[in-house]
């Protein structure tokens, strides 16, 4: 059962990618390559391929949010709908997730994706070319532990991709979201979602939302 612990807020540094291309902030350059930062692949290099509007989650944020998560994913189910480079789905893999599967609407990324899972032999791992929209709304109701959320900044699809997401999570779940502005409690509730955790990076703001109790 997922459980999430406290971490202090990270420096503050760039903002990240996610899949389908997005438009760069403040004309940040994706560099060519980041790094697993722990569990079973750690170290292992991921290839950020030079596509305009890359921004890949710094290591300093990725810390963080997997602080939260506790460290240990064992036999967690995965969604990442806008995967990107998959720093995050393969963070998720080499932590023990025992099902990741990625979702990436940009042919030249899904390739990436393709033959970074090959390299590292991360079975747990499934990735799809197609919209992530589709891809929530094709999950069964409670099938996911935790959904990864970054859509395009300029995206008007914010609240339509979280509130697919909330059916999806299971009853202890959550789901991690990065957009360009914080996202309060006032509107996520009517959805059934709260603000567990929150921190920004830059012009990034991320948050680790789970199910409302009521």
């Amino acid at each position: 059962m997922p459980t999430f612990k406290k971490a202090p807020p990270p420096a503050r540094s760039a903002p990240k990618p996610a899949g389908q291309a997005k438009t760069p902030v403040h004309g940040h350059k994706p560099p060519g390559e980041i790094r697993i930062i722990g569990g079973l692949y750690k170290r292992s290099k991921l290839a950020v391929p030079n596509i305009p509007g890359l921004r890949p989650t710094p290591d300093r944020v990725r810390e963080t949010l997997f602080n939260w998560l506790g460290q240990d994913l064992t036999g967690w189910r995965c969604l990442d709908v806008f995967a990107g480079t998959g720093a995050l789905g393969f963070e998720a893999a080499s932590r023990g997730a025992a099902q990741v599967l990625m979702v990436e609407n940009n042919a030249a990324l899904v390739a990436a994706l393709a033959a970074t899972k090959t390299k590292l032999g991360a079975a747990n791992v499934q990735i799809q070319r197609g919209d992530a929209l589709a891809a929530l709304r094709a999950q069964s109701a409670g099938s996911m532990d935790l959904i990864f959320i970054d859509p395009p900044f300029e995206s008007n699809d914010f609240f339509k991709i979280i509130e697919a997401s909330v059916s999806v999570i299971s009853s202890s779940g959550a789901i991690y979201l990065e957009a360009p502005r914080a996202w309060t409690d006032t509107e996520l509730a009517p959805i059934g979602l709260r603000v567990a955790k929150s921190g920004k990076a830059g012009a990034v703001h991320y948050h680790l939302l789970t199910r409302l109790v009521v």
